[in-house]
């Protein structure tokens, strides 16, 4: 006997939460790092992504004010799923998120770091169809780190990250990188 509540749906619905990768619309703006030299990227908001309440200064969206309002599939079911598109050397600065983020390089090779337990940074590099799992309030990065090929050649990495409407915060020492380069005004 069947216990979980279970209901049929029209295809013009089911539709709806389809996302060809043919179609999706990238942004490559609306985060504090988004135009550092060393973090040029570009984000896909495939699932979820809704702009988080109490967004502003380092706090906002995991994908950028720009990307959280072009969801393809939107949705609140408690994940949101995206894809980040960079050549090698390139990814966002430190940030942290208020919920888990789950890194699945799709191609090329990418350098999942972290802040560990004595304040230093620790890494793995993880390639096609690897998983790398961060818990929430770890401080944690993502960088292509692709060195065969075409160093032009931009590689894919699915990121998932959980809740409703997760919220992403650049660190300090990161906020304080891009103040002094001139890349982010940012009013304390």
């Amino acid at each position: 006997m069947e216990n979980l509540p279970r209901s049929g749906l029209a295809r013009t619905e089911m539709l709806k939460r389809v996302a060809y990768f043919k179609d999706l619309k990238g942004s490559d703006g609306g985060l504090p790092d988004s135009k550092m030299e060393g973090c040029i990227r570009t984000l896909y908001n495939v699932i979820g992504f809704q702009p988080p309440k109490g967004e502003g200064g380092a706090v906002r969206s995991p994908v950028g004010d720009n990307a959280s309002r072009m969801a393809a599939i939107k949705i609140s079911e408690g994940f949101n799923l995206g894809y980040c598109r960079a050549k090698p050397g390139n990814g966002p600065m430190m940030h942290n998120h208020d919920t888990n983020e789950t890194f699945i390089p799709m191609t090329g090779t990418w350098r999942c770091s972290w802040e560990n337990e004595i304040g230093g940074v620790d890494y793995v590099d993880a390639g096609p169809y690897d998983v790398v799992s961060f818990p929430p309030g770890v401080a944690r990065r993502f960088e292509n780190v692709t060195a065969d090929g075409d160093p032009n050649q931009e590689s894919i990495l699915m990121f998932v990250i959980g809740g409703d409407g997760p919220l992403a915060e650049i660190t300090d020492q990161s906020m304080q990188i891009l103040e002094t380069a001139g890349a982010w005004q940012h009013t304390r």
